[in-house]
Order: structure tokens, then C-alpha cells, then sequence
């Protein structure tokens, strides 16, 4: 998942009131295990992706990996070491926090399909003073363009493998094929991101974009400070 440009109301929204709003959206969701707030949630969180023109499939889709490891946690829950040795009632606390983190990821994703990594590390250089606010607006923004990068490695390394029979292996010798490409390749984007850097006289504190609250932001802050609010109710 990363930036697109559009027109989507989420895109004119000040990058501030969006971090408010999806850290709101996080801690009540969090912070809720209640099936009434649960539905409440996932209908605000369904909103935002129709007004992001963001599909939840294309979501889910990026955040495969995640979700097989949400899938996988019930099935260890279940498991005791002593007799009885199953128990499915030990398994619906799993359910519950794989949904809530579910939900964090799919508001998550609609910042990030709306922000410029720009408007971000500006949001954040203007918030936290002093060289502790570059050091993190520096390192989201590479975070930001270089995770995307490696993802997509990973992807065509899995296909390379799968192109040369590779899948007649076992898993462990696919995952250990896998790994060391996906290293090697990681690191050779290292190197090529830090000679970027240097050829480009990377900046410190650069001239941050301009940023201002609409009409519309206030009542996205509103909106997540309320819904933040909820955990403490």
C-alpha cells in the first residue's frame, strides 16, 4: 500500500487531523471488545474506505501475510498442554483482537493511500521540535518509500522461484531460498538508497509543506477524538 494521487475527500484533509482521527479510530478499537462497538467501528471504517475509494479486498489483499498469522493464532489458542487438550471457547479472545487489529489496518491503509509522505514528515517536523522531530520525520518517510520496495521484492522473488520448479521443494528449503534473496535484495536497495541520499545532499530540515486546518478537518478531529474517548466510557 502507498500514496496515489485523487480527489477523494480524505486526500484535501490535513495530514494532522488524519493521524488524530486513525489513532482515535485504534485506541477504541483496542480498547472494545463489545460486539455493539465492534459494529459501530467496522461501519465508520467501512465510511472512511468509500470515501478513500479504497477497496477492502485490495487491503486485505496487501495485508496477506498478516492476516494468515491472525488466522493461525485461534488454531494455537485452542491447544493446552494438558488434558483436555482442545478448548475452542480459549479461542474467540484470538478472534476478537485479529478483528480489532483488522480494523486498525484498513483505516491505517486509507492514510496511507491519501497522505504524501511529504505532508507527513511535515506533520510531524512541525509537532515534535529539535533534531528528535527530523530524526522521525526522516526515517518515516524513508520507512514509507522503502517498505513498499522491499514488499515488492519479496513478491517477484516468490515468482522467480515458483518459475524455476522451485515449489517442488520443501516449505523449509522454499522459506530458506526465499529468505536469502529477499535479504540480498534488501540490502543491495540499502546501498542504493544511502548513494541516493548522498547524491541528492539529503536535508535535515527542508522547506516542510504548508499545511492548514479546513472546516472539514475539524470535524475529522472531532470525530476521532470522540471515537478515542469511547475506551474510557
Amino acid at each position: 500500500m502507498h500514496y496515489e494521487h485523487g480527489t477523494t475527500v480524505f486526500h484535501r484533509l490535513d495530514p494532522r487531523s488524519k493521524l488524530v482521527g486513525q489513532f482515535g479510530f485504534a485506541i477504541a478499537a483496542f480498547g472494545h471488545t463489545e460486539t455493539a462497538v465492534l459494529v459501530v467501528l467496522t461501519l465508520l471504517a467501512g465510511l472512511m474506505l468509500a470515501l478513500a475509494r479504497l477497496s477492502p479486498v485490495r487491503v486485505l489483499r496487501t495485508y496477506w501475510f498478516a492476516l494468515v498469522l491472525l488466522g493461525l493464532a485461534p488454531l494455537f489458542a485452542m491447544f493446552q498442554p494438558s488434558s483436555p487438550w482442545i478448548v475452542p471457547e480459549r479461542a474467540l479472545s484470538s478472534v476478537v483482537a485479529g478483528y480489532q487489529v483488522i480494523l486498525v489496518l484498513l483505516v491505517a491503509a486509507v492514510y496511507v493511500r491519501t497522505t504524501p509522505v511529504r505532508d507527513t514528515r511535515g506533520a510531524i517536523q512541525r509537532h515534535v521540535p529539535g533534531r528528535v522531530g527530523q530524526i522521525l520525520g526522516v526515517g518515516i518517510a524513508l520507512v514509507f518509500r522503502f517498505f513498499p520496495l522491499v514488499l515488492r521484492d519479496v513478491a517477484q522473488s516468490r515468482l522467480a522461484i515458483r518459475a524455476r520448479e522451485g515449489d517442488r521443494l520443501s516449505t523449509r528449503a522454499q522459506i530458506q531460498h526465499l529468505s536469502l534473496i529477499s535479504l540480498q535484495r534488501a540490502l543491495s536497495r540499502g546501498e542504493t538508497l544511502s548513494l541516493a541520499l548522498r547524491a541528492r545532499c539529503l536535508a535535515w530540515n527542508p522547506t516542510l509543506p504548508r499545511l492548514r486546518f479546513s472546516p472539514l478537518d475539524y470535524v475529522v478531529l472531532a470525530v476521532g477524538v470522540g471515537v478515542g474517548l469511547l475506551s474510557f466510557v
